[in-house]
């Protein structure tokens, strides 16, 4: 008959070893630096003006929504776990230097989500904000937007498995494993690319299956 004291004498060396396993296992769960990839994500930025002109946000328009034309713009650089992303993994944030936003305009043409970016997404990378940001031009700069849609005047009807076909084409190494065609109820809204962290092509099942349904959408022409 084993003792009480014994008893909570074993009791105790297993919570023990528990808490020293534990603490052994590498901490991931909003950890700076600790992720498996990039989701750079690519909005239509057509689409994402007309859904704020539905909203009655054209009294506020953003610069995005402005006279200049916008095809493509840049989302965001997001780090991405196999399963899930971080986030705010610095709160908080780094300030960001005004002059870091001003050079990130011809790519993500609005303050405020260069700012959003950088708290949410920017701060989980593990780089400091200059370098986060000079990661995001080079992420750009790796992708080829498909030549119909620079310069697109009318509306073009299209599929998602369309616009996969057209980037996979323009961008070669690129496959349907690595890459998610986001959509609305009638509306094309955004293209995510999932890049390593030396930002080639990177299979990323959970984001391709999420990929847009729809039978049929609408790409908004150019402003």
């Amino acid at each position: 008959m084993i003792s009480l004291v014994v008893r909570l004498a074993l009791a105790g060396l297993c919570l023990g070893a528990l808490v020293a396993n534990a603490r052994s296992e590498p901490v991931r769960e909003n950890d700076a630096g600790q992720f498996d990839f990039y989701v750079l994500s690519l909005s239509w930025s057509p689409s994402f003006c007309a859904a704020a002109a539905e909203r009655g946000n054209v009294r506020r328009p953003t610069p995005q929504c402005g006279p200049r034309p916008y095809s493509f713009v840049v989302h965001g650089l997001w780090p991405q776990y196999d399963k899930g992303f971080p986030e705010y993994c610095e709160v908080p944030a780094p300030r960001l230097n005004r002059a870091i936003v001003s050079s990130m305009l011809d790519l993500m043409p609005a303050p405020r989500l260069i700012y959003n970016e950088w708290d949410r997404h920017g701060t989980c990378s593990g780089l400091a904000a200059r370098a986060y940001f000079d990661t995001v031009r080079r992420a750009r700069e790796a992708i080829k937007i498909p030549s119909q849609f620079s310069d697109l005047r009318e509306p073009l009807n299209v599929t998602p498995a369309i616009v996969q076909e057209a980037f996979i084409k323009a961008n070669p190494g690129l496959s349907a494993s690595s890459m998610a065609v986001e959509c609305n109820k009638k509306r094309l809204t955004e293209v995510r690319i999932c890049l390593s962290k030396e930002l080639q092509f990177h299979d990323c099942s959970e984001i391709a299956r999420r990929s847009c349904r729809g039978n049929q959408l609408v790409m908004p022409p150019m402003r």
